[in-house]
């Protein structure tokens, strides 16, 4: 099926069966206040005198906001050990949005051979994700990475500097992406990545994205809070078992969440994130989200 694997300007670019073709949308896409995404499977029309078109977007299995991409199955988190620093908080908002879309995350972390980022691995193992060290000056994880791309749709995204574009430059060097600096002054990488695209690699296909100033995973508004512990996997196990049905894990008494934090089976800095996240969103009614 024909996929939309990259776009600028309002053109974008359609892999086909014959090659990669030159679109623009339908006019009917703005009256319904539709717009494609990088990642949709479209219908599209060639014509010899006139512009090609996207004609029909066929359904999304999921969508992320900014940057606009659909049709994604794991998000593969790239956390530097070094400047910048790893934000778990960042890590684990998320991660708690992709439990809402049904993409499951990979947290790697960059830059171990520098220092060592197994303390943190553990973290989100021990929390059910698949997580663990890389270097993209060593090669070291590289291998695994690989191996997790084949057949899967992946979104890569991590703070500006943390690594993401060397990485897949040492995935397959024949991407040659742009790599940057992490200046010494902000303690934050510059932006090599301008737009998202959609690149053939390892047997699947990687979306390569700008980092996380300018990466919207949803807007957090999307969860409610009813909805948050379930976005917390490691929770699960004990959320039938609290003394209220409406028990929020955050004060309550008889709460099992939080009686399974203080018996050591959720770590504390998971537990911290999604306090954070509650006092975030704890106000937002269904009606508001859009």
């Amino acid at each position: 099926m024909d996929r939309i694997v990259k776009g600028i300007g309002g053109f974008y670019y359609i892999r086909t069966d014959a090659g990669i073709v030159e679109c623009k949308a339908r006019g009917h896409f703005r009256n319904k206040n539709m717009k494609p995404f990088i990642g949709d499977y479209v219908s599209i029309s060639i014509n010899d005198k006139a512009e090609n078109t996207i004609d029909q977007i066929h359904p999304r299995k999921n969508a992320l906001i900014r940057p606009p991409v659909s049709n994604i199955d794991q998000l593969l988190i790239v956390a530097s050990m070094v400047t910048p620093a790893p934000n778990t908080y960042v890590i684990d908002k998320l991660c708690a949005v992709c439990e809402l879309k049904e993409i499951e995350p990979i947290i790697v972390f960059n830059k171990t051979d520098v220092k060592s980022g197994e303390s943190l691995a553990q973290i989100y193992q021990n929390a059910g994700f698949v997580s663990f060290c890389v270097s993209a000056k060593t090669g070291e994880g590289i291998d695994r990475i690989k191996a997790l791309l084949q057949g899967k749709t992946t979104v890569f995204t991590g703070n500006s500097g943390a690594g993401k574009s060397s990485i897949l430059n040492k995935i397959e060097p024949s991407l040659a992406l742009q790599t940057g600096e992490v200046s010494q002054k902000l303690g934050r990488g510059r932006h090599t990545t301008r737009s998202c695209e959609i690149f053939s690699v390892c047997g699947g296909e990687v979306v390569d994205t700008p980092g996380f100033s300018s990466l919207e995973i949803e807007r957090l508004h999307s969860i409610l809070k009813e909805d948050l512990p379930y976005c917390f996997r490691e929770f699960e196990p004990y959320l039938q078992q609290c003394k209220f049905t409406s028990c929020a894990h955050i004060k309550e008494k008889d709460c099992a969440v939080r009686q399974a934090l203080e018996d050591g089976k959720i770590m504390p800095s998971r537990y911290e994130s999604y306090q954070m996240l509650y006092e975030e969103i704890k106000h937002i009614k269904e009606w508001e989200i859009k």
